[in-house]
């Protein structure tokens, strides 16, 4: 293969695999990529909630616990109540994290812990939920005089029944935040942590996947372009091992197939050559001159009628082929006389072995044969080529011995040559189309595969192989009809 077309294919390759991985990512780390974003998603709002709600429900329970002792103990007047505010606001343990407010009933802050905010007007509005609906109520948001995110709760304080004023905790989120923001990083980094072993290792599948695809696809596409028995090296294993066995082995048949069908294409031409020549020489003979020579003139004929007879048969074979090949051979059934039609086939070729010196011995069934369910011509066909072969391949032993018996619900012919047989290796490829191994006969090589097929369609086998003592034995077995 020339440099040009070894990188056009290394190109082609490339776009094969670039194109299966960007595919394989879409359809495959896409989804998983947008699962994690919708978990560390939910993950984040589950902390922030969790976070915030943990505070919210810890402030509320201070400012309810605190709201009321005031409200029972030092609601008795104005005096009393600002003092016990200063006291309390002053006295404040946790005023480092949280700022505690004495709310007026006009939302203006009395007392503060941290002694900064006092006299302002906050204007949230859980200070005016507590104040209109004497509810205590929470905010979490913006400070209105700050910018900070604060959150605050706000629990009202009664006088008489009268709310006149609220108790407000208020503390920042700048480090809740930050606790928030820590953890969501965290889950975050793990993603990303999973996401790149799931990126890693749909890369190494890929590529463990694809590119033998793409070894594949190309040594399909090189044999598709006529180049037949190419072979792929496996290192895989699993199905990707078994499908390049597959791709191996459909390589090599089609190879062989190829082989066979060029050789079969020059044995036709030379097999139909031969008797063209042979016709043509004879006829020219006779036309010139055989007045003179009477015998010459009926040798002539006589080799003009075989080698006509030889065409005929080569034609019916490759017209039979091609039936089969593309379905159109078919049976016309009836009840057939088995053995009366394997005689009328073993009288024929009697007369005509006797004049090649090939002695024809028959051996008739022991006992009556019922008529079997066949088309005649079809299985006349058979026989005549079975017989045919044996003189062409075996007649040096100068002898065929056919015989035709009935063993059990069978019908079984035999017929054996006494010729130099079968090598055993091409013996599992004799029925093949087209196979005519180390054979020096001439045919076509296509006849006994239209025997097999016309055995095969009676419910019947066909055997071919090697007879104890040398020769080649053929074993036709048909069902007969039930009783």
């Amino acid at each position: 293969m020339s440099a040009p077309i070894q990188g056009e294919n290394r190109r082609k390759r490339s776009r094969h695999i670039r194109g299966l991985r960007e595919r394989w990512i879409i359809n495959t780390v896409m989804p998983v990529f947008l699962l994690v974003i919708f978990i560390v998603a939910v993950a984040s709002v589950g902390i922030a909630s969790y976070y915030y709600q943990g505070m919210r429900t810890g402030l509320e329970n201070r400012a309810q616990a605190a709201s009321d002792s005031f409200n029972s103990y030092f609601m008795n007047s104005y005096t009393e109540y600002y003092q016990k505010a200063v006291s309390y606001a002053d006295n404040f343990e946790d005023k480092d994290y949280i700022e505690l407010q004495f709310i007026s009933a006009s939302g203006r802050v009395q007392v503060s812990s941290s002694n900064l905010t006092a006299g302002s007007s906050p204007g949230t509005d859980d200070i005016s939920t507590a104040l209109t609906q004497g509810a205590m109520e929470s905010f979490r948001g913006v400070d209105p005089q700050t910018g900070e995110e604060i959150l605050s709760v706000t629990s009202p304080l009664f006088f008489n029944g009268r709310i006149v004023g609220a108790m407000r905790y208020v503390t920042s989120l700048s480090k809740v935040n930050a606790q928030i923001l820590f953890s969501v990083a965290i889950i975050l980094l793990v993603a990303v942590l999973c996401m790149a072993m799931v990126i890693i290792s749909n890369l190494l599948f890929i590529n463990n996947v694809v590119e033998p695809v793409a070894v594949v696809s190309d040594a399909v596409k090189r044999i598709s372009a006529g180049s037949y028995g190419v072979q792929v090296e496996n290192k895989y294993t699993g199905e990707l091992g078994e499908l390049v066995d597959n791709i191996n082995t459909m390589s090599l048949t089609i190879g062989q197939n190829e082989k066979m069908k060029t050789e079969f294409i020059s044995s036709v031409s030379h097999e139909l050559r031969t008797p063209l020549t042979a016709i043509n020489g004879w006829g020219e003979t006779i036309l010139e001159d055989t007045a003179e020579n009477p015998e010459e003139m009926r040798r002539g004929i006589r080799i003009i009628l075989k080698e006509a007879r030889r065409l005929t048969t080569m034609v019916e074979e490759l017209l039979e082929f091609s039936k089969m090949e593309d379905g159109r051979f078919t049976l016309r059934m009836e009840e057939v006389d088995l053995q009366a039609e394997f005689e009328d086939a073993i009288f024929t070729y009697q007369k005509l072995f006797r004049q090649e010196d090939i002695k024809l011995e028959y051996e008739p069934s022991d006992e009556l044969m019922d008529p079997i369910p066949g088309d005649p011509e079809r299985l006349k066909q058979v026989f005549c080529n079975v017989l045919d072969n044996a003189a062409k391949h075996g007649g040096a032993g100068k002898r065929i011995a056919a015989s035709i018996q009935r063993e059990g619900d069978m019908a079984v012919i035999r017929v054996r040559d006494y010729g130099p047989g079968i090598p055993e290796a091409e013996l599992p490829y004799v029925k093949q189309k087209f196979y005519k191994g180390s054979s020096k006969a001439r045919g076509s090589g296509i006849g006994l595969a239209v025997c097999d097929e016309i055995v095969h369609l009676h419910n019947g086998t066909f055997d071919i192989g090697n007879a104890e003592g040398g020769g080649c034995i053929v074993t036709i077995r048909l069902p007969m009809k039930n009783e």
